[in-house]
């Protein structure tokens, strides 16, 4: 019988050592999921920022950088022009190429805040929408066209007001109505 004594005893122990254990464990494992959870910032929002954070000639020499695929140069732009850390100049570097931004100077923006019509804004850039059904495949490449014009122009298509969209996006770009109709019709699921 005293020789179970001592065996007992280190069983004993190491039990209450593995519960600690694994208490500490998941104690850790529930402070980690809070961060995880966090929502993740809007990347247009970060673009629209980042954007907002440059000159004139820093916005045209980064976007001059991007589309050459010198994303390092890039990054090392923005850090310089903001003096914003290395994560963060990466994260809006990224911002800024999936969502591109035109340049707006303070005194345009503060105008722009004042007067919020829908007339047609250029943009440096072009961009592309494409729809597709079957076989067929419409492109409509216009630089009077962003995301966010893009999205109100499928949103009001897919609410049923085709006729509202087509008009909307011959608004925006250089196409007929004619046009703008075929285009509509492909983005009706």
């Amino acid at each position: 019988m005293e020789s179970l004594v001592i065996p007992v005893i280190i069983l004993a122990v190491v039990a209450a050592g593995v519960a600690l254990a694994a208490r500490a464990v998941s104690g850790r494992q529930a402070a980690v999921r809070p961060a995880e959870t966090a929502s993740a910032p809007d990347p247009v929002d970060v673009a629209r920022l980042a954007a907002a954070k440059l000159s004139e000639d820093q916005h045209r020499r980064l976007y001059a950088l991007i589309a050459q695929g010198q994303a390092m140069a890039a990054i090392k732009l923005y850090y310089e022009a903001t003096g914003e850390g290395l994560r963060a100049s990466r994260d809006a570097v990224g911002a800024l190429a999936a969502h591109p931004q035109a340049y707006r100077s303070p005194v345009a923006e503060a105008a722009e805040a004042e007067t919020e019509d829908d007339s047609p804004q250029r943009f440096p850039y072009r961009y592309r929408a494409i729809a597709s059904k079957g076989d067929v495949t419409r492109e409509v490449s216009s630089n009077m066209l962003n995301d966010e014009i893009y999205g109100r122009i499928r949103t009001l298509a897919r609410s049923g007001d085709t006729e509202g969209a087509a008009t909307a996006l011959t608004k925006h770009s250089d196409i007929t109505l004619k046009q703008a109709r075929e285009f509509i019709a492909l983005l009706d699921e």
